[in-house]
């Protein structure tokens, strides 16, 4: 049974049990991050030796405040710095602690202080080479043939590709129709995509607010969806949210927004249309890019600041690609899955919907049948393995 509302919700999830999922990320991901970080530029002395503090600590260390000088101090301040600084990595919020290596992963590279690696971004590399990679080329060809279907199978093949993101052998073919499929765990584990489209019915003048997950192959499917829906007059205008600075390894900021841009534009064939669509919207305002300071926040939507919620509120629908998003939406907890979706979003001041591929433990919203036929048959690796996904949507 779900939970009763009146019910306290469960603890945050933290990193201090080995073999769970998040102590994994705080233990072997991290490192392997500054491993690539190292790799990725010709960095100098300075920073391999503040790179290799970061791993000590990290791994070994207690959480330390930021330099003195740090031109957000009091913004993580605000976050609760000075409640988790002494303490444990593993031993504070997996959303705080995580959130906050890559801060000062950034610290440690130099990216926010004056001088020769200021606004670098270090994931940059591996962004710009799955751009660039054929599978890029493979995936945009598709949308050749997609031109000539209906309009309804249209929406349902870039709704589902924005969904997958880079999975492209499910990305961009058209998911089977309702009844088509006999298992008890299809890929998609929640599907509320009807309601998605009754609140973006052909005729309107509706507003999108769509927070970005990832760059590269990810975000090309996202900034496709929102051609394709100012080009069907689903929606009037979008607001695109992404990162004010790198974040996550490969969460998307303005830049990468642009070089997608710049990737749809010199394709070939109906790619280059959609670039187009694009370009066009940012220079007439129909397209807004927004870096809101709070999108790097280690901390739930339940908590995000007055204009945020304002914009959220005058929205038609606000849109969270990923799993980051999605983990701060309904409150990074080990929910039993079966908890309304609707309860834990309830907070939430306009209409709301989730497109995640599920990569972390935090679940709600699905039926209790599904959710005993998957862990019957893949014990609780269906929460972790990005097999699996959903479309979950609050109006």
């Amino acid at each position: 049974m779900p939970e009763r509302s009146d019910t306290p919700p469960p603890p945050v999830l933290l990193g201090n049990e080995p073999g769970s999922f998040p102590h994994r990320v705080l233990a072997e991901r991290h490192p392997a991050i500054i491993q690539q970080v190292r790799d990725s530029f010709p960095y100098g002395p300075e920073q391999h030796r503040a790179l290799d503090a970061l791993l000590a600590n990290c791994t070994k260390g207690v959480i330390e405040a930021l330099p003195a000088y740090a031109h957000d101090g009091d913004r993580w301040t605000a976050w609760g710095a000075d409640a988790n600084v002494g303490r444990s990595w593993f031993d504070v919020p997996w959303l705080w602690s995580e959130s906050y290596f890559y801060r000062q992963l950034l610290e440690a590279v130099g990216y926010f202080t004056p001088g020769p690696w200021q606004g670098i971004d270090p994931f940059r590399p591996s962004k710009t080479a799955e751009l660039d990679a054929p599978e890029t080329d493979e995936e945009l060809s598709a949308l050749d043939t997609l031109a000539d279907r209906p309009a309804e199978e249209q929406d349902r093949a870039l709704l589902h590709g924005s969904l997958w993101g880079n999975r492209a052998d499910l990305g961009f073919r058209l998911s089977a129709a309702p009844g088509e499929t006999s298992s008890d765990t299809p890929p998609l584990v929640a599907d509320d995509s009807e309601t998605l489209w009754s609140l973006l019915p052909p005729s309107g003048s509706a507003t999108l607010c769509l927070i970005a997950d990832n760059a590269g192959r990810e975000l090309v499917p996202d900034l496709l969806l929102i051609a394709h829906l100012l080009t069907q007059g689903r929606i009037a205008r979008a607001v695109l949210h992404v990162k004010p600075y790198p974040y996550y390894v490969s969460d998307a900021t303005h830049t990468d927004v642009l070089d997608a841009l710049r990737r749809l534009t010199a394709a070939p064939g109906a790619a280059a249309t959609y670039g187009r669509t694009l370009w066009s919207a940012l220079t007439d305002g129909r397209l807004t890019v927004r870096a809101h300071p709070f999108s790097c926040a280690p901390l739930p939507y339940a908590e995000m600041p007055g204009d945020l919620r304002d914009e959220f509120a005058a929205a038609t629908v606000t849109l969270l690609k990923g799993d980051l998003n999605y983990r701060r939406l309904v409150g990074d907890r080990l929910w039993p899955p079966t908890t309304p979706f609707a309860d834990v979003t309830a907070y939430f001041p306009g209409p709301v919907a989730a497109l995640r591929t599920l990569k972390s433990d935090v679940i709600t919203g699905l039926a209790t049948r599904t959710e005993a036929a998957l862990v019957a048959a893949e014990g609780q690796r269906w929460r972790t393995g990005g097999t699996h996904a959903l479309i979950q949507v609050r109006t």
